[in-house]
């Protein structure tokens, strides 16, 4: 089983982008920190960046993360989330306390 699955594109205006309902329709825990982490960094880069719907969530020992359609948006979304997401995932799978620090 994967901890963290990652969807690339969808979460737009247009008619078509329902990524973030579809992944809210599966998960039963919001993670609303790591959306909020990515839209703010990525506001210094671009203030469409507030456009962006993305969600993650949980479902069971998964952490299901929606990310920017473009190659580059993803790039730059990683490296905002990387450090703190590996932690999250030890968390999550058992492996680390919510008390351990950097």
């Amino acid at each position: 089983m994967a901890n963290v699955l990652f969807t690339t594109g969808g979460t737009g205006f247009s008619q078509r982008d329902v990524t973030p309902e579809a992944t809210k329709a599966v998960c039963h825990r919001d993670v609303p920190g790591i959306p909020e982490a990515m839209r703010a960094a990525s506001m210094q880069i671009t203030d469409k960046a507030m456009l962006s719907r993305a969600y993650a969530g949980i479902r069971k020992n998964t952490l299901v993360i929606n990310m920017p359609g473009s190659p580059k948006a993803v790039k730059e979304s990683l490296e905002v989330i990387i450090e703190p997401l590996r932690h999250g995932i030890e968390i999550l799978i058992g492996d680390a306390s919510e008390c351990a620090r950097k």
